[in-house]
């Protein structure tokens, strides 16, 4: 089980090997779609790196006078700054990304030459070679479960709606403003997945057992916590100096969240220094509901 006495290694951004100075470069992510696939795998390599980045986003580069456009924009660059600009390009159109590989002066990172051909080569196939990744939502089965999920999760957002809660993949709970409802759309949003929230309250610590509604889906609860003091920061963003934000009383509701989960055998961690992604990949871990889409 998960809980908040979980210790994670903390990162030491001393370290000997970290360089005096952060080397400024522009980043450029050019795509004939929404750019969304190639800003997303550019984003995650240049986390490896101690760096300031100048983002710039060139969607919808789905004609050669764009690609012109583009390359112009990205040679400009070089010669004002006198360093090559780094460009993630996910092009499908054969003669767009010849406009880009053959005149760009940065250093271009190729997505689906780089991964898509060799692919292809293994498997004997041609790939789809679709631009984006719902290029075709109207006859896409797998973008309309996605939309169905989100309407769902804004349905059931904060207990809103206890109707149709066995047809949820994942509820969470968690005292109010804990990360329950970025989560929850998170996981919508990115795994076409049904997540209900449901906030635990006062009158329930008092009661000391869950909600009656949610006890029948038990092995669908996962629990949110977080750090007291940092609770009390953000509520008092949106009421402050209220006892509902008060420093004692975010001790007090956290407190008796945890010995509420602890009780139930619920499954939870505390959300005060994890992202949404670590978070949700954490809850597909713990309760690996059968429908998940990519």
């Amino acid at each position: 089980m998960l809980n908040s006495s979980f210790h994670e290694i903390p990162t030491n951004h001393s370290s000997p090997h970290t360089p005096s100075f952060m080397p400024n470069r522009t980043v450029f992510f050019i795509s004939d779609g929404t750019g969304i696939t190639a800003e997303t795998f550019g984003n995650a390599i240049l986390a490896q790196f101690e760096m300031k980045a100048r983002h710039v986003r060139l969607p919808f580069t789905d004609t050669v006078d764009k690609a012109y456009q583009a390359v112009q924009q990205v040679n400009q660059t070089a010669i004002a700054e006198g360093k090559k600009p780094i460009v993630f390009i996910t092009l499908v159109n054969e003669e767009v990304l010849k406009v880009i590989t053959e005149s760009c002066q940065g250093m271009l990172l190729d997505m689906f030459g780089t991964f898509v051909t060799p692919i292809e080569n293994e498997l004997q196939i041609k790939s789809n070679h679709r631009i984006g990744r719902f290029s075709d939502a109207s006859k896409s089965q797998a973008y309309q479960d996605r939309i169905e999920a989100i309407n769902f999760s804004l349905a059931h957002d904060d207990g809103q709606s206890n109707r149709d809660l066995a047809g949820s993949d994942i509820i969470l709970v968690g005292v109010s403003r804990s990360g329950k409802t970025p989560t929850s759309l998170y996981l919508a949003m990115q795994y076409g997945l049904k997540a209900s929230n449901y906030p635990l309250i006062p009158e329930d610590f008092d009661r000391r057992h869950l909600p009656p509604a949610l006890t029948p889906h038990i092995n669908k609860i996962f629990g949110l916590t977080i750090n007291p003091e940092r609770l009390s920061e953000i509520r008092n963003e949106r009421r402050p100096n209220s006892k509902y934000a008060s420093l004692a009383n975010c001790r007090e509701e956290v407190a008796e969240a945890e010995a509420m989960m602890r009780r139930s055998g619920i499954r939870w961690l505390s959300t005060t220094t994890k992202s949404i992604e670590e978070i949700a990949t954490t809850i597909l871990q713990e309760i690996r509901p059968e429908r998940l889409i990519y």
